[in-house]
């Protein structure tokens, strides 16, 4: 729930605010790749993929921050491998690290050839999604909840890569 203070702006309830499992925004996305989604080699095209990753980690982040969020950056897409016609794609989202209003959100890509039923790691990628009220302006979220170990190492390192970014934007900035 969001109560409204006296200047009008919003703020986020207590209940809102407690920590949520990582776990708890896990999303899935499977796609089985058809000829009009691959070029003349037969691979799948990059925007393709990019779409149902970018809806994968969507719901993830809506599924943290409880309401609508927008894709603020794309920061890195590995693809290891070409995905090919007639293979399942399956995208893993699952939010790595939260900020005051930001979440990193992670995706991972695996290609299964269903006749042979070898699955492929074909792609990682990480997001950045804003949550927005109904001014469609940033809004507070919740903090994760780090018990688990793997939770904590995911978190340390997606606040290492903002860290990063924000290090290289001020260096770029001071350079222009």
């Amino acid at each position: 729930m969001v109560a409204s203070n006296l200047d009008g702006k919003t703020r986020m309830t207590d209940s809102e605010l407690a920590p949520r499992k990582p776990d708890n925004t896990i999303t899935v996305v499977s796609e089985l790749m058809m000829p009009n989604q691959v070029n003349n080699l037969g691979h799948v095209f990059g925007g393709e993929l990019l779409s149902m990753v970018d809806r994968a980690a969507a719901v993830a982040a809506m599924r943290h921050a409880g309401g609508p969020c927008v894709t603020v950056s794309i920061d890195r897409v590995d693809f290891k491998e070409p995905i090919y016609t007639g293979e399942l794609v399956t995208c893993t989202a699952r939010v790595r690290f939260v900020g005051r209003t930001s979440m990193e959100v992670g995706v991972e890509v695996v290609a299964e050839n269903l006749q042979t039923g070898v699955e492929r790691l074909t792609n990682s990628c990480l997001l950045t999604f804003v949550a927005i009220d109904e001014k469609h302006r940033p809004r507070r979220v919740a903090p994760l909840d780090l018990s688990d170990p793997d939770d904590e190492r995911r978190f340390r390192e997606g606040k290492r890569r903002r860290e990063v970014r924000e290090e290289l934007d001020k260096e770029l900035e001071a350079a222009e």
